[in-house]
């Protein structure tokens, strides 16, 4: 069953740089700054792959992704797991390309996160906790 995001994720999402950690196929963890996360809509995140390294090779391999992302000041944040898939042609990738347009290089892929689950990242009681509104 996948997950929902609220308009604050999306708005989180939208103002503050996400993380993606991913798995290689002997369990090593990769965790790398996206500056392109953006909201596909309520149940998908896509971002460009735009080195075409680790993160793309161990996506490739098991599809395995967390993408956390907080505002420090604030004092709130969300990590957002799933299952994510890269895209070297089609529309997601024709999206990811044009979206690319005029501020960053042409991307190597479109990832495409499926949120499974999200929890909280907001300090108290419900830290680290599955989401509920």
């Amino acid at each position: 069953m996948m997950a929902k995001l609220t308009q604050a994720m999306k708005d989180m999402i939208l103002g503050e740089l996400s993380y993606i950690s991913t798995v290689d196929a002997d369990g090593n963890p990769d965790v790398g700054p996206k500056i392109s996360m953006r909201v596909l809509d309520d149940e998908h995140l896509i971002y460009n792959e735009m080195t075409g390294g680790q993160t793309q090779a161990n996506i490739n391999d098991n599809g395995k992704a967390i993408v956390a992302v907080a505002n420090a000041k604030a004092l709130k944040g969300f990590r957002f797991g799933g299952t994510a898939k890269l895209y070297t042609d089609g529309p997601y990738f024709d999206q990811a390309a044009k979206w690319a347009e005029g501020k960053f290089p042409a991307p190597k892929g479109a990832g495409v996160i499926t949120i499974d689950k999200i929890w909280t990242l907001d300090p108290g009681p419900k830290a680290g906790k599955i989401f509920e509104e």
